[in-house]
């Protein structure tokens, strides 16, 4: 892979599994120091350990991004061990299920609304605040939020907070976009389709059948077709690019 994030120093949250992971691996390959941050330590410690013994630097902070003041600490900690941050993906997310199912709006806990808030959005909120500032200082930063496609259509396997928050993250990517763009940051987002990760292969098969027959690409997507998009809007090459929504989704639900 071409090293084209020498010298950079990343901050991939929920970064312990999944895209998180992809993400954090292909940032390193390419040349980054990354922090992978995860409510889950040791998946965060074995992320980062895998990095390491690839011969990249990274390390891991056990961080809920729902609290500003872990953010706050995984920040002095990240500054301290690998330097200023230059690279924010704000990937942590969740989607609570019953029994593989989601709440109904009618029958919602308020609490489980709150806690899909916390991490997916105001989560993000806390990345930008706690690492914009240093990028601003220097001149030069690239975020990622993690939408999706579920952000700007229906679909029937997710609780209303989680489209609900994926579209809050597109508001808060533009608005930031605009912000801090003079200040030589951009911001983008991602809206992944349905990704072959192991929580998606806990569902139906009928379920993902039905989705690649209605995907023109005829797949599910990979985490590894997510990061290289990521890579791409972190990199020299895609700076310019700014206030935008990518989907990775092979064209499933086009908008």
């Amino acid at each position: 892979m071409s090293r084209t994030h020498n010298g950079r120093v990343a901050v991939v949250t929920g970064g312990g599994s999944g895209i998180g992971r992809a993400i954090a691996e292909a940032l390193a390959a390419a040349g980054a120091a990354v922090a992978v941050l995860d409510a889950n330590g040791n998946a965060a410690e074995d992320t980062a350990g895998a990095i390491a013994a690839a011969g990249h630097r990274a390390m891991a902070v056990a961080c809920d991004v729902a609290r500003f003041d872990a953010v706050e600490s995984a920040g002095r900690e990240v500054a301290a061990n690998l330097g200023p941050v230059d690279i924010l993906i704000s990937n942590a997310g969740i989607s609570p299920k019953h029994d593989g199912r989601p709440a109904s709006v009618l029958e919602m806990d308020p609490a489980e609304w709150q806690r899909v808030v916390d991490v997916n959005l105001t989560g993000a909120f806390h990345g930008a605040r706690v690492f914009g500032p240093d990028m601003a200082r220097r001149g030069w930063g690239a975020i990622v939020n993690q939408s999706s496609v579920a952000a700007k259509t229906h679909v029937d396997f997710v609780g209303v907070h989680y489209p609900a928050t994926k579209a809050g993250l597109i508001g808060l990517t533009k608005h930031l976009a605009g912000e801090l763009g003079p200040m030589g940051i951009n911001v983008n987002a991602l809206a992944p389709g349905r990704i072959d990760t192991p929580l998606m292969r806990g569902v139906a098969t009928a379920v993902n059948d039905a989705i690649v027959a209605d995907t023109p690409m005829r797949r599910l997507g990979t985490a590894a077709d997510v990061a290289a998009a990521a890579l791409f809007l972190t990199s020299e090459a895609g700076h310019f690019i700014t206030g935008q929504v990518v989907d990775v989704a092979g064209g499933w639900k086009l908008t």
